[in-house]
This record gives structure tokens, sequence and C-alpha cells, in this order.
């Protein structure tokens, strides 16, 4: 198996170094006769959402038994994508970024890596954080022409409703600048500030830390309980404080909006506007192929906000956009679901048949 794997690195254009795994024939042996498909992670995560599961429920082997030349993005700042050109990440202005950055730089820098590696239009597919950038990008026009489509899964776009208790306790304490302007530029999950933030968090009424991944995520109906162990073997992954005071302003306001610096002179310097400019959702071209995915029982990409993002793409030519909704889902199963071979990646892969 690992013979098949080939580690590349993509440099952006703000200088972070990514590095990226190719899989490009199935476990078979054989080699790929199908588009290539890139894989992007959610937040605290990394590549290896997509190949936890055994091969045959995991969707990076999946497509690549299936004939899919796999690529798997990981965002600056996670384990095998801590580079920089003359950074290091003990720096803090190495941790100075959102997910606007993820947006603007790594999904662009990763996509047109793959287009440029294979020299064909590429598949997406996002899970969580990876479908905000990805709708963040596609609003302002940002890989397009390089793709041929995109799976959303778990998307997150407004988060204004999200139900699970422990994000929400998170955001509205304003957790994260307390903790930015304590100097911490990194949110590592294994770090001692993040563990004390957590502690407190558990104390807030009606919050259950009993049972973190189900607290966050709401309950994962189909995950395997020795998966967990297996993903807090590899998981959760460093991100910048700043990207989680983003969220947790979008928490907060319910819109998609670039990151508020708080006050409006810092705004101005850098947008020249007193207010952060607005992701507008509904300049996402309306034949660009569209596959979304969202479970009944996710309190992260909330079922109600889910409708407001689908509702900003009631225009979107029928043909080109495929909605499907599990009921008994919530956030994790989509990507470490026993089951989601069958009732999510196949009809994916039909979606990307399609295009």
């Amino acid at each position: 198996m690992e013979s098949l794997w080939q580690l590349m690195m993509v440099t952006t254009k703000d200088g972070y170094i990514l590095s990226m795994q190719h899989i490009p024939a199935g476990r078979s042996g054989k080699k790929a006769d199908k588009p290539p498909v890139l894989l992007q992670h959610g937040l605290l995560m990394d590549a290896c959402t997509w190949v936890l599961n055994s091969p045959q429920e995991s969707l990076a082997f999946i497509l690549a038994d299936n004939g899919f030349d796999v690529w798997l993005g990981n965002t600056r700042g996670t384990k095998y994508s801590r580079g920089h050109t003359s950074l290091t990440p003990n720096n803090p202005a190495y941790w100075y970024w959102s997910w606007d950055q993820l947006a603007a730089y790594d999904l662009p820098a990763s996509v047109q890596f793959v287009y440029n590696q294979t020299g064909q239009k590429l598949h997406y597919v996002g899970h969580s954080l990876g479908t905000l950038i990805a709708l963040a990008a596609f609003s302002q026009d940002q890989t397009l022409n390089m793709l041929r489509s995109a799976a959303l899964l778990s998307p997150i776009a407004h988060l204004g409703q999200m139900s699970s208790l422990l994000a929400r306790a998170a955001a509205e304490a304003f957790i994260g600048e307390a903790l930015y302007w304590l100097g911490i530029r990194e949110f590592a999950p294994d770090g001692a500030a993040v563990a004390k933030l957590m502690q407190d968090i558990c104390m807030t009424p009606g919050v259950n830390c009993s049972d973190l991944m189900s607290s966050f995520t709401g309950p994962n109906c189909c995950v395997n309980s020795s998966m967990t162990n297996n993903f807090l073997k590899h998981e959760p992954q460093s991100t910048a404080t700043k990207n989680m005071i983003h969220l947790a302003q979008m928490i907060r306001k319910g819109t998609v909006a670039m990151y508020d610096y708080g006050n409006d002179d810092q705004n101005m310097e850098h947008y020249g506007q007193p207010n952060p400019p607005l992701y507008n959702m509904t300049s996402i071209p309306n034949d660009f192929p569209l596959y979304f995915g969202y479970g009944g029982k996710d309190m992260l990409a909330d079922v109600k906000d889910v409708h407001v993002l689908l509702d900003s793409l009631k225009n979107h030519e029928s043909d080109k956009m495929v909605v499907q909704f599990r009921a008994d889902y919530a956030h994790a199963d989509f990507v470490f679901g026993v089951n989601a071979n069958q009732v999510v990646y196949n009809p994916l892969m039909a979606f990307f048949k399609l295009n």
C-alpha cells in the first residue's frame, strides 16, 4: 500500500509549504484512468481524515480503487504542512491567518498544483471547513476554471443557527480573543491553553463533555467506536487562533464575511471599508456542478444553516446541483461512517461520472 503513495510539496503565494499525498493507483496496482480528485479536510483535521477507516470504508481508497487519480490536501499549520519560505511555527507571524487565507492561497495553490501535474481539470471534495474555503473561493471566481465539479459534505457557510452547545459556548465566550491577546497564536488542541479553555467550557450548564466528539459534531449514527480511538491518535491538529476567532465571529453574527479586526480603523486598513466584506454565495456560477451532502443530526453544519446556504443557490441550474440529505447522519458520519461507502460515496462517484 505504502508504495502507492507519493508525497508532494506545494508552496502558496504567501510562502506556506503544504504537503500533499498522491494515490495514483488503486490497491490492485491498476493506474488511474479517471480524472483527478482533490480531497480537502475540515477544521482541526488533516488528510488522515480520508484514510483512517478500513480501505473499503475510506473515501481516498474507494476513489482510487474506482480508477480516480486521488490527491489529498493538508492546510497550513497541520502536522505535515508546517513549512514556510521564511517563518517557523515558533514565530507568531506564522500563525497570522484565518480561513480567509486558506480560501485565497491554500486552496488555489493546491488546485493549481494538481491541475499542472495532471494536465486535467479536477473534481473537488471538501468536508466541513474544506467546504467553507471552497464556497468562499468559488464566490470570488477562484479556481473554477480548473475544476469539473465540487462535492461539499457537511457544508459550512452560515453558522448562526449552529446547535452544538460546546462550539456555541466557545464562540459566545469570546474565548478565542482572550487566548489571542494572551499571545497564544497557535491553537494547539493538545496544549495547556486549550486544555484550560476546554475545562472552562465544560463547566457551562448544558454542555456535556463526556463524549467530546458527539458534543461538538452531533450524535454520529455510524462511526465505529474503534475508529474514534484511531482518530484521537492522529487528530486533532493545530490551527491558528485567529482562524478560531474568525469562526466564532461567524457563529455570533450568522454572516459569511472576512475576518473582523474589531474596529473600523483596522478594517479600513485591511479592506478599505469599516466592515469586513461579505462572501456572496449567489455569485457562484449557476452552471458549476455542485453536490451537497448534509445530515439531520449534524450540530455544526446545522440543517437550518444549510438551508440558508441552499436558498442562496436557488437559481442554480437544477441539473447542475445534487442535494443529498441523510436524516440519521451527523458531522463525522460523512467521512467516518461505516456505511458512507454505500449511502454517500457511490452517489458521489455517479455524480463525478456525469461531470
